[in-house]
């Protein structure tokens, strides 16, 4: 083998290993920083999960609770509205209400996870 010749998996005068620099720094730098947003999602969405979205319909008449994870915490319908030779009336009204708790669920998490794929650059 010539003195110039060391098969190319030698140290290059550079000093990384195999003539390639793939931005070590860099790329431990991007993996903590994608880490670290991971983390801060993952929290962002434990709250969301744990906070309490009320949804209406009917002028108040009914109300649902309901966390961000969307389980039905409580259904509250008011006694007027029940008309027992319309139940159609007051079962649209239900699903009304649990829309715009899913609606205010959903705002919620796209307000706060947009940040999120936009530092992705999606």
């Amino acid at each position: 083998m010539s003195s110039g010749m060391r098969g190319g998996f030698g140290r290059s005068r550079g000093g990384q290993q195999g003539g390639f620099n793939m931005g070590g720094g860099n790329m431990q730098q991007m993996l903590k920083q994608a880490q670290r947003m991971q983390s801060e999602m993952q929290k962002e969405q434990e709250e969301i999960n744990e906070t309490v979205f009320e949804g209406t319909s009917g002028g108040g008449a009914v109300t649902i609770k309901m966390k961000g994870d969307k389980s039905l915490q409580s259904i509250e319908i008011k006694p007027e509205v029940v008309d027992p030779d319309d139940v159609e009336m007051l079962q649209d009204m239900i699903v009304a209400a649990f829309s715009d708790a899913a609606n205010k669920v959903d705002e919620m998490t796209h307000e706060k996870m947009d940040k999120y794929s936009a530092a992705l650059g999606g």
